[in-house]
């Protein structure tokens, strides 16, 4: 049909081929208009509006959650594990769930420490004065005075606090697998003392002073009254804007004030040791760090490292994250390393299968897991089976050399006999 109208009318195909060209340009426009709008809105924003207030349980008991017989976090009444997402499509209302539970999970894991575990908390720092911000350390009760074996544990970096590992495996699967409940336990047995230590415990978080509202500088020639009722006025609407669009869920704003000395894992690590493991009577020390406590621990030797050595019998490392170049370690260190420290690392591997080192400081053998967080669990009879051959090897060596030494002095007491 339209082949006739063509050949009827010239014009009329010209016509309807402008207008089909209009019609598209102005459905661009109209698409075009529309992405640029869609841009201006901030879905996040339209999202935090709907959210509910994130006002969450203060104790377990509250949630409904408790740790059954085998330390597993479960439902009160449904029996169910712990279900991340509780309302679809809020994800970030989750994440504060989920964070709220997590703080309650430290607090309970600090009661384990203190009641099952019988270990007291250590100020820091010590001399700490007035209102300063403190943090702590948890110690067996010989820490200090035990003779013989201590043992110093430095969990990795993160939301983790003293006397954890993952706080994703204390929720998700149990406490065994994600505390040192069962570290210190076994070292106690065994005759260690034991040194828990919280190198997350950086500063204090204190509300944030409320900055000063723009556009509410006082006209000179305004009366105080007038003044005033302006402000207030403008003041109002401005903190009702703020509010309702930049802060819907009334979060507080906080800054966070250092703790001394004790402002980053690293100097954590240096301080205990100077203040509480250099002073410890124990003749062997042994260390565990799980991945960036095993950072903390080499920029402990950078800096420590003649009484790392004089002290240390030997370090396990669970998915260490340091690395001696970056750091700059010494050789000295690397070849002291290659001698006392072991990394059991994830790896499909079977468990203790040897590994390839990839810088040359300490062997590396597989922790029989994939999953960074499980490595230390999995590691867990490796480990303990580690410390025992080096202290029996030492004492071994201890022996030998003690045994030389008489028979030196038999010798020589027996030759100067003879010369009489």
């Amino acid at each position: 049909m339209l082949s006739h109208l063509c050949a009827a009318s010239p014009a009329l195909y010209l016509l309807l081929t402008a207008m089909a060209h209009v019609a598209g340009q102005e459905d661009r426009e109209k698409t075009t208009a529309l992405k640029d709008l869609l841009s201006r809105i901030d879905l996040d924003e339209l999202m935090k509006k709907d959210e509910p207030p994130f006002t969450f349980p203060k104790t377990l008991e509250e949630f409904e959650y408790a740790f059954n017989e085998y330390g597993q976090l479960r439902h009160t009444k449904t029996g169910e594990p712990f279900i991340f997402n509780a309302r679809e499509d809020l994800h970030r209302w989750n994440q504060k769930r989920y964070e709220a539970l997590g703080e309650i999970i430290t607090q309970y894991v600090y009661e384990l420490l203190e009641k099952k575990c019988n270990m007291t908390k250590a100020i820091l720092p010590v001399d700490v004065s007035g209102d300063e911000p403190t943090s702590f350390i948890y110690l067996s009760p010989n820490a200090l005075s035990n003779p013989s074996k201590l043992l110093v544990l430095i969990q990795g970096s993160g939301v983790v606090r003293a006397g954890q590992w993952a706080r994703r495996l204390i929720i998700n699967q149990d406490l065994d697998s994600g505390t040192q409940i069962p570290f210190i336990t076994r070292a106690m047995e065994e005759g260690y003392s034991v040194m828990v230590l919280n190198p997350n415990e950086n500063y204090l978080e204190v509300e944030k002073p409320s900055p000063a509202l723009p556009g509410l500088t006082d006209p000179s020639d305004e009366p105080a009254e007038k003044r005033e009722r302006k402000d207030d006025k403008e003041g109002k609407k401005r903190r009702e804007f703020y509010e309702k669009y930049r802060n819907p869920q009334k979060e507080t704003e906080t800054e966070r004030i250092p703790i001394r000395e004790n402002g980053s894992s690293e100097e954590h690590v240096l301080y205990v040791w100077d203040h509480f493991v250099s002073k410890a009577k124990a003749k062997n020390v042994f260390i565990m760090a799980h991945s960036y406590g095993g950072l903390s621990f080499v920029e402990l030797m950078n800096h420590r490292e003649l009484q790392v050595k004089n002290k240390v019998c030997a370090v396990a490392l669970t998915d260490s994250a340091h690395n001696i170049w970056l750091q700059e370690t010494s050789k000295s260190t690397q070849d002291w390393m290659q001698q006392h420290c072991c990394n059991w690392v994830s790896s499909p591997e079977p468990l203790d299968t040897p590994l390839d080192s990839m810088l040359p400081d300490c062997p590396r053998v597989s922790a029989g897991t994939e999953r960074h967080e499980l490595t230390s669990w999995m590691s867990f009879n490796s480990i303990f089976r580690f410390f025992s051959e080096v202290l029996e090897a030492k004492e071994d060596e201890e022996a030998e050399e003690t045994s030389n030494i008489v028979t030196t002095r038999s010798s020589s007491l027996k030759n100067k006999h003879q010369d009489l």
